[in-house]
């Protein structure tokens, strides 16, 4: 009679012992969240930093390089034409 209770109170044990076990994991779980979204959310913003940065960067190279060439038609101007001189091919 014994054997019969014992096997009947395995099943409803182990899930006790079961949900005890994965309960703190759980309310870890639960209290981390908030946590990792704000992180989450701080990097995203850290990133988004970073590529304005370096698009802002990008910009102002462009018109450094823009500013220190030439304009084509004076570089054109300031430049002598040169062609090409054939020399005859003796037979």
């Amino acid at each position: 009679m014994l054997h019969i209770n014992l096997k009947k109170l395995t099943l409803p044990l182990c899930l006790c012992v079961i949900s005890v076990l994965f309960t703190p994991s759980i309310v870890l779980a639960e209290e981390t969240g908030p946590i990792a979204a704000t992180k989450a959310a701080d990097q995203k913003a850290a990133l988004a930093k970073k590529a304005a940065e370096r698009e802002a960067k990008k910009a102002a190279d462009a018109k450094k390089a823009a500013e220190t060439q030439p304009p084509a038609a004076e570089q054109k101007a300031t430049e002598a034409p040169t062609t090409p001189v054939e020399e005859p091919k003796g037979q």
